[in-house]
């Protein structure tokens, strides 16, 4: 047992934190923002282990996005009303652009990791990848569709951490598809409530 969690002690930890992370976020909590700066920091050594470079390299990106999301969800939004930042929509004019930018990332990332890596998922870890920079955005800007991209996401990364041998984490992002759904509910709820 103790060699079991020797071997996944990272896994384990992230995975922890990463059901933290969800609620917070279900809840549309700030604090979310700080536990994922600790989940995102060890998911770093834990991908790079694991070989998932483009994984790896997200986390980086999730950590400036982490507290770009705290400082906009704390202090940017809402300021001159006193207020959190509300729940709203991507806007309609985002839609191809991040959708271009999405793709020509998928593609850069995997010719990147089929031609200057070992990878063996060049393709299922760079879509991941690239989808989570819209999706991370998209949850720093609070927007309820936010919730659709990680569901993509969620689902994915699932299969490939099964794949991948990390069984912990497949297990949570087998989770976060079940919190994203409840969680796109309540948020949308939540829209529908702050207008009326």
């Amino acid at each position: 047992m103790n060699e079991f969690l020797t071997a996944h002690w990272l896994d384990i930890t992230t995975t922890l934190l990463g059901l933290a992370y969800i609620l917070l976020e279900y809840k549309a909590s700030i604090w979310m923002w700080a536990v994922g700066f600790a989940m995102q920091t060890l998911g770093i050594v834990l991908y790079y282990q694991k070989g998932l470079y483009a994984d790896c390299g997200m986390e980086f990106y999730y950590l400036t996005m982490t507290v770009y999301g705290f400082i906009n969800w704390k202090y940017l939004k809402g300021a001159k009303e006193k207020r959190e930042l509300p729940i709203t929509h991507f806007k309609k004019s985002l839609i191809l652009p991040w959708t271009v930018a999405t793709l020509a990332l998928w593609g850069i990332l995997w010719w990147f990791l089929a031609t200057m890596t070992d990878s063996r998922v060049p393709i299922t870890d760079s879509f991941t990848t690239a989808l989570s920079f819209v999706g991370i955005w998209a949850l720093a800007r609070k927007y309820l569709e936010q919730w659709l991209i990680w569901i993509v996401v969620d689902v994915v990364t699932c299969a490939l951490y099964i794949y991948k041998d990390i069984p912990f984490k497949a297990s949570l992002y087998a989770l976060y598809v079940i919190i994203a759904i409840f969680g796109y509910i309540r948020w949308k709820k939540m829209v529908v409530r702050s207008k009326g």
